[in-house]
């Protein structure tokens, strides 16, 4: 079958794997064959140190009997290997690795060791206000090396951001008045930032190694067991024979993988390999077939149950369950995913796109007797998160079920080989986000340390002059410029601090709807340019022209625009109120996303193209796209009118444009013929 590795000659096949892929876009270079053993011997002790601390079990007390003791044993672990993996410059990934970075490398270790074992006199003796000369110095290395860790891990725009605020207490009495504050000596930072609990040691190391560990090697896990594969095949069952097919199964495999996976990049890399070239192969072209599954990879990492990073982080922020925080993404991610079908039908239907041969599809039945067990685990981490709530260890419940039910598998079933490329791609993703966890919370520890996280709040209500539509339009353009410079975790950090207690305080919101709002808000980068990081990713695969793709999804996920907007408008649409309003609310946001996302295509289902030519097209979308808003947006509050009538002018924008529409269409004669769909290089 085709799309499932066929070897027709007429199928098009992505020139490269998953694996160099992800080494070509992330810039992670290979290690010599005699050290490769090396980020497998680190994912195998993390798990040994996670799984001690998690379960109470003794066995390694001397690094887990504190929880500071804890975090500075995962830090000291993994940054090493980001010297070893990501080279000083990305021009040099295919260099070996230089003796500087064996170097940096061993004192990154001999450093993060050193907090290891005075882990207890820094909690005991106060050494954050008060330490010891030899602390004092293993601190300023620690704080280089963080940086310079974030900096090749996450890129020059997060290490000159960490590395500004990082020093922001030194100056803090002699900058501009609204961000003035109490000022520190550079020995005075350099134990706040390395031994305090409110910087590196701070919420997001803390999320990182109480939650994240184990959600990651869930995902990692899942897709070197054919999870992946799975729920492509089972898609192409489902949904390879509609019109426009391939790009649906992008949406429903793509939104199950990263749902699991919580990367953006890794599924586009993953599932976008059999995804692309299958909808290349119903004419679809290569920038929107890259777009499609950018913006399909990013609505999975905001899907529950397991999301991304930041929703842990976001948790703890909140102190509520992470059950709490998934439960709230149920309906704004059907809402997304809705508007990016309803999206992809619409652009099949105008240009006339079949999907593909029954024959050439997999058995629905043959699929699932094959793979029923990752759905089978899939319900268990659901059961394990919302009814147990014990997030903590229920992705290492999943993963040990995963791995023996696996092996009972012939197709799937895992050897060593297997083994330690999972071991090997876990070190990876844990080293990259621990480089920029750290190097955040240095961000968190420089607001926390002058005191303006306390204040900030209160400028940012002065300067929108106590006005909540000005505070969240400000919010969304902070966290899209934050999030294009930064990972959406370290922009989500930020804001999280700086931001939310404006919009919760000055604006009376609702505090899970105004984080939810600023994650939404910081995710839009994966698919807007000028970054668009998983639209870039997504065109290394389609073999596209990357802007292109990242316009093509940014239209796409258009939608996502203005979703936050609504829930922060009514938390009904987080689950915030009662069952009959939430019901209700819900159904007018289907309504209203079906109509916009309709409008952004020119096609609505049951009334067929939004006009013929230019002149009939333009008033008629443009009424439809009105009209959607209208029936998705909340009434009263903010919103100066009453949701009927909203409701009525509404109506009033959408039936004139469904009468022009078949006044033009009635009125073409052979121009309604399809269109054929433009086909890109």
């Amino acid at each position: 079958m085709p799309p499932h590795g066929c070897c027709h000659d007429h199928c098009y096949f992505a020139p490269e794997s998953p694996r160099q892929l992800k080494e070509k876009v992330t810039h992670v270079r290979p290690l010599p064959t005699a050290l490769r053993w090396i980020p497998g011997a680190v994912t195998v002790v993390l798990m040994a140190m996670t799984l001690d601390y998690l379960f109470n079990l003794g066995w390694l007390r001397f690094v887990t009997g504190l929880e500071t003791q804890f975090y500075y044993a995962v830090v000291a672990l993994l940054l090493p290997l980001v010297y070893l993996l990501w080279p000083i410059l990305p021009s040099r990934q295919h260099q070996p690795v230089p003796w500087y970075d064996y170097l940096l490398s061993a004192v990154t270790l001999v450093v993060g060791g050193y907090f290891v074992y005075h882990a207890e006199s820094i909690l005991e003796r106060g050494w954050a206000f008060a330490a010891p000369d030899t602390a004092i110095l293993a601190s300023y290395a620690w704080w280089l090396l963080i940086v310079e860790a974030a900096r090749r891990a996450g890129g020059w725009p997060i290490a000159v951001i960490v590395a500004t605020f990082s020093l922001y207490p030194l100056v803090a009495d002699i900058v501009p008045g609204p961000i003035q504050a109490f000022p520190s000596t550079l020995e005075e930072t350099a134990m706040y930032h390395t031994m305090s609990t409110e910087s590196i040691m701070g919420v997001p190391l803390q999320a990182f190694a109480g939650l994240v560990i184990g959600f990651l090697v869930f995902g990692v896990v899942l897709q070197k067991s054919g999870g992946g594969k799975f729920f492509i095949d089972l898609a192409f069952a489902l949904l390879g024979h509609v019109r426009g097919g391939p790009a649906k199964v992008s949406i429903f495999s793509s939104g199950l993988m990263g749902s699991m996976s919580g990367s953006v990049i890794s599924n586009v890399l993953t599932t976008g390999v059999l995804s692309i070239p299958a909808m290349r192969r119903i004419g679809m072209g290569r920038s929107f077939a890259g777009g499609v599954e950018a913006c399909a990879s990013t609505g999975g990492v905001l899907m529950p149950p397991v999301m991304g990073a930041t929703a842990f982080v976001m948790a703890m922020f909140l102190d509520v369950p992470y059950a709490a925080v998934a439960l709230a993404a149920v309906i704004p991610s059907i809402l997304y995913f809705l508007g990016l079908f309803i999206q992809i039908d619409a652009y099949a239907a105008r240009h006339d796109i079949k999907g593909l041969p029954a024959v050439e599809l997999p058995s629905v039945v043959q699929t699932l007797k094959e793979g029923w067990y990752f759905i089978f685990v899939f319900a268990l981490l659901v059961w394990m998160l919302l009814v147990m709530q014990r997030e903590a260890v229920a992705p290492f419940y999943a993963t040990a079920l995963l791995l023996v039910l696996n092996q009972f598998s012939r197709r799937n079933r895992w050897g060593l080989r297997e083994l330690g490329e999972s071991l090997s791609s876990a070190a990876k993703l844990f080293a990259e986000l621990i480089a920029i966890l750290a190097g955040v919370g240095m961000l968190v520890g420089a607001l926390s340390m002058t005191g303006l996280s306390g204040t900030i709040a209160n400028d940012f209500i002065h300067i929108a002059g106590g006005s909540v539509p000005l505070l969240l339009i400000m919010g969304a353009l902070t966290s899209f410029v934050l999030g294009i410079g930064m990972t959406v975790t370290a922009a989500y950090i930020f804001l999280a601090v700086a931001l939310t207690p404006a919009l919760i305080q000055g604006g009376g919101l609702d505090p899970m709807a105004v984080h939810m709002f600023i994650l939404y808000w910081g995710m839009l980068s994966f698919i807007t340019p000028p970054v668009a990081l998983g639209a870039f990713a997504a065109a290394t695969v389609a073999g596209a022209r990357p802007m292109a793709t990242g316009l093509q999804a940014m239209r796409l996920g258009s939608v996502i625009y203005f979703i936050p907007f609504l829930f922060v408008l009514n938390p009904a649409l987080i689950m915030q109120g009662e069952a009959w309003q939430i019901g209700l609310v819900f159904i007018q946001a289907v309504i209203g996303i079906v109509l916009f996302a309709s409008a952004m295509q020119g096609y609505l289902i049951g009334v067929g193209r939004l006009g013929i030519g230019a002149l009939h097209e333009i008033p008629a979308r443009g009424l439809v796209l009105v009209a959607g808003l209208l029936f998705a947006l909340p009434g009263g509050g903010m919103v100066p009118l009453s949701q009927i009538e909203l409701l009525g002018s509404a109506m009033a924008a959408l039936l004139p444009a469904v009468l022009l529409a078949r006044w033009s269409q009635r009125h073409a004669g052979p121009r309604v013929a399809k269109m054929a769909p433009p086909v890109d290089s």
